[in-house]
Formats: structure tokens, sequence, C-alpha cells
């Protein structure tokens, strides 16, 4: 005859199956449970990886503001015409030395000569940096705003003193003007600025 099991007896009581947690026990390794985090990398914004950090596939590059391609093309020009002035200028003084060669006024005519050669070779330097800048607007930093201001404000300076020349010099005043004034306010806008600091990676 058998008797129930008594509540000492440890052969009675009834067993948790096997993988399954006891009240109050904590849950058995094995799949992450629900609400609990899972190990691996990061995957939020700021970390790379990220769908959206800065510089990895799949987010759209920033690009340049219409305001700055303009104010590019017009560094190209700018610096194309000084190419030309500056041959225009070595040309010009190089014909002046050779009709006064063997008079009187030979002697200033070299010396007119040195002169305009000082002056083609700054153009050209100008020519030079103005085409560098318009080359570096798509890689360069805040130091190519800051130097195309620069230059803005001298072409502005330019463009009133050849006011001061009376009617001849008044179309490469207003041309100045309009060209200086257009730079200088393109390198203020917001747009522009946030361009040239934008982050690189």
């Amino acid at each position: 005859m058998s008797y129930p099991p008594g509540p000492q007896d440890p052969y009675g009581q009834q067993q948790p199956g096997y993988g399954q947690p006891q009240q109050g026990q904590q849950p058995q390794y094995g799949y992450p449970q629900q609400g609990q985090p899972q190990y691996g990398y990061p995957q939020q914004p700021g970390y790379p990886g990220y769908a959206g950090y800065p510089g990895v596939a799949g987010q759209v590059p920033m690009q340049m503001p219409g305001i700055a391609q303009a104010a590019r093309v017009i560094l190209f020009v700018l610096g194309g015409l000084q190419i030309l002035g500056a041959i225009g200028v070595a040309v010009l003084f190089a014909v002046a030395k050779g009709a006064t060669s063997g008079t009187d006024v030979e002697g200033a005519g070299s010396a007119m000569a040195g002169i305009g050669i000082v002056i083609a070779l700054v153009m050209a330097a100008l020519a030079g940096l103005l085409i560098f800048l318009g080359a570096r607007f798509g890689k360069g930093g805040n130091g190519i705003r800051i130097t195309t201001i620069v230059y803005s404000c001298l072409l502005l300076l330019g463009a009133l003193g050849n006011f001061a020349r009376g009617a001849g010099g008044a179309l490469f005043g207003v041309t100045g003007l309009a060209l200086g004034g257009f730079l200088l306010a393109s390198m203020l806008q917001s747009s522009t600025a946030a361009w040239f600091k934008r982050p690189r990676y």
C-alpha cells in the first residue's frame, strides 16, 4: 500500500521542466529575452555604421549652393581676364621699348619696359590666385571663403578708384563694383558659409 508523499519528501515534489525558469529566478541563457539589450555595435546616430552618419554610404552629400557656384565662375572669368591683361601689358611695354630704341629716350623706354614687366607679373600672380580659389571651392575650407572676401573688398576699392579717372574709368568702375559686390555678398551668405565650414571625413 502506498501513501501520498509528505511535504518533506524530495522525491514527491514536482520539479519544473527542463529549460523552464523557476519562479523568482533569472531566465536561462540563450536567445535574448524581450526588453533586454542585445550585444553588438550601437546603432545610434553619431556612430560609424549608422545610415545617418555623415559621409557614409546612403547619406546624401551636401551640394554646393548655387550662389557659390556663380561666384566660382566669376573667379575663373576674372582670372582669365587677368591673364589676358598681363599679356597685353607685357606686349605694350615691349613695343614701347622697341620704339624708343636708338633714340634719346631709349633709357626711359627701358625703364618703362621694366615697370611693365613687374606689372605683368603681378597681374599673372593675381590671375593664378583667382583660378586657385575657384578650383578649391569644391574641397577647400573656410580659408578659401575668407580669402575670396578679402579679394572682393580689394576689387571694390579698385573699382572706386577707377571713378577718379573720369569718364574713361567709369566703365571699369561700374564693372568692378558689380563683380566685387556680388562676390562679397555671395561669400557672406549663410548657405555659402555652411558649405565651406562643413565637416569633412
